[in-house]
């Protein structure tokens, strides 16, 4: 006896409707995209395809969608017309008709179009659109989670280090919204070592759009790094008693930093050092090291400069004429200190004050007073000689 085969029944439209938006709601829930943006991404594939396999489409093809009802249809409208000259946006009325008996020329009917019957290329066209879609709405929400945290302090994890630039790979982000961004060489603080796995806080200087995507451009030589830090730790910073009204940094040697407290009774400085220095101590574990100098804010340019110049004693500051420059004495014993190695405290100085400084030692500045009172004298005696010489001959 011949061996009976039953053929087995395919989902209905129904059943593969259902499926699709319960993958929408899958992506919803796995990536945070939300089913309306990737319905509309999907909408646009579908159609894209069916055009890219029938060239005389035009606007007249139509999803129709409806999660609750489970509907999920492709539909072209065609004019009814007497002679047919593009298929694909007209039907003639006898063709019309054997479907809708009272259609008259010129009614517009709708036919669903079976999706299962595109081709290769047009379902390669309609994925591409898909995917394309699902990293589009992924960087969007990585570029709006990272624009809110620019100039602001994150943590991440060291997953790869370019063996040929020493560029490390950091992984940010939490939950849905992770993306890795890359921490230069020049942007490492020399002296820095970092593993594979390692935990590492940067600071966000600013994210950009390009066509690879989103770039998170951070840095750990950034002056606002220090800053975040002394917010994190210092209460009266963070509650805006204390300011940081101005400061500068050479990352891995030196910090200097100009605060001021709004309160007469809270002690700006004392309130960043913290009891026995515990705030100011963890702040510099955090940074390897790196010396911090924090001073006094004053209106006064001369006590504010003086103040930069720490830890070397001023004698005096004299402001100059322009209005950006500054003539400093110090005790001779002072002068080195001032400068500091390679010229790094009157450099910083100069940064944190917006004043050009010109330090001279006691004993120098003496010398040089005395030689300008003397010079007009030495002048006088020269003419003299002139006009004797010029009698004599």
């Amino acid at each position: 006896m011949a061996k009976r085969i039953t053929k087995k029944k395919g989902p209905t439209p129904e059943e593969d409707a259902k499926d699709f938006f319960l993958a929408l709601e899958l992506i919803e829930k796995e990536k945070g995209i939300k089913k309306e943006y990737m319905l509309e991404k999907i909408t646009q594939a579908l159609i894209s395809a069916y055009k890219r396999d029938h060239e005389g489409a035009g606007e007249n093809i139509v999803i129709q969608a409806d999660p609750e009802k489970n509907l999920l249809r492709m539909v072209i409208r065609r004019d009814v017309v007497e002679t047919v000259d593009n298929p694909y946006t007209e039907i003639s009325l006898e063709e019309a008709r054997r479907v809708l008996p009272r259609v008259q020329l010129g009614d517009v009917v709708s036919s669903e179009l079976k999706t299962k019957n595109f081709g290769r290329i047009a379902a390669q066209t309609a994925r591409q659109v898909i995917i394309q879609g699902i990293r589009e709405a992924e960087r969007n929400m990585v570029y709006d989670e990272f624009t809110s945290k620019t100039q602001e302090l994150i943590s991440g994890v060291v997953t790869r280090i370019d063996p040929r630039n020493g560029a490390l790979h950091v992984r940010i982000g939490s939950g849905k919204e992770v993306t890795e961004a890359i921490l230069p060489v020049n942007e490492q603080v020399k002296g820095e070592v970092y593993k594979e796995g390692d935990r590492i806080r940067v600071y966000v200087v600013e994210v950009r759009r390009d066509t690879r995507g989103t770039r998170v451009m951070i840095s750990r030589t950034h002056f606002g790094l220090v800053k975040r830090l002394f917010e994190l730790e210092v209460p009266e910073i963070f509650d805006g008693v204390v300011e940081i009204r101005s400061i500068t940094r050479e990352a891995g040697s030196r910090t200097k930093m100009a605060v001021w407290s709004n309160n007469p009774d809270v002690d700006p400085i004392g309130a960043c050092v913290g009891t026995r220095g515990a705030r100011v101590n963890t702040i510099v574990e955090e940074l390897g090291g790196e010396k911090v100098d924090i001073i006094k804010y004053s209106e006064d340019p001369a006590e504010y400069v003086a103040a930069a110049l720490a830890p070397a004693d001023v004698l005096s500051v004299e402001p100059l004429g322009d209005g950006k420059s500054c003539r400093v004495v110090v005790p001779d014993d002072q002068l080195s200190l001032a400068i500091g190695k390679e010229g790094q405290n009157a450099r910083l100085a100069a940064k944190l004050t917006g004043y050009k400084i010109d330090i001279k030692s006691k004993s120098g500045a003496e010398e040089e007073a005395r030689l300008a009172e003397a010079a007009p004298d030495e002048d006088l005696f020269a003419d003299e000689d002139e006009a004797d010489l010029f009698e004599e001959a």
